[in-house]
């Protein structure tokens, strides 16, 4: 997985800082900066990167919008892949479990690997791997953070009463 030379820039947003990095065909990752993580010495800090990201995800916290068009440039394996484009699938607001993606894939059977690869989903928020709870409805593994995670089904409306167990 290559990530020499990246752009990045870092943002303020209701969940805390966000590190942005991608190359000028797409953005390749959105860390959440409270983890320990400092970006290689060939990355390029900027102002801002070339597509409205930062615009963008300051709308979605605001509840004004409730899908991304940015140009994502993600890496990974192919299956990694072909999880992250179904997440992408999940409408704003709704929740689905590791299993049900696993279904949409058409493979039930690979649950574990379809979890496995969502939580090695480079742009969280923008593919958001934060709509996939447990069988029981729990909510389970986040990189964020399970608060951070709370929050974000929160801003869509997608908690209930049953997405509150732990």
């Amino acid at each position: 997985m290559p990530t020499e030379g990246l752009l990045y820039t870092i943002i303020y947003s209701p969940i805390g800082e966000l590190l942005l990095a991608g190359d000028p065909t797409g953005l390749r990752h959105i860390q959440f900066k409270d983890r320990d993580f400092t970006p290689p010495l060939d990355w390029q800090a900027v102002a801002a990167l070339p597509y409205p990201v930062a615009e963008q995800l300051d709308s979605y916290f605001a509840g004004h919008l409730r899908g991304f068009d940015l140009p994502l440039h993600p890496q990974g394996t192919a299956f990694q892949r072909k999880v992250w484009a179904a997440l992408a699938e999940i409408p704003y607001g709704e929740t689905i479990s590791y299993l049900e993606l696993a279904r949409r894939m058409g493979n039930p059977n690979s649950v574990r690997a379809v979890g496995l690869a969502n939580g090695r989903n480079p742009l969280p928020i923008v593919v958001p791997c934060h709509r996939v709870v447990g069988s029981n409805g729990a909510l389970v593994g986040y990189a964020g953070g399970l608060p951070i995670k709370r929050m974000l089904l929160a801003l869509e409306g997608a908690l209930s009463p049953q997405l509150d167990l732990f």
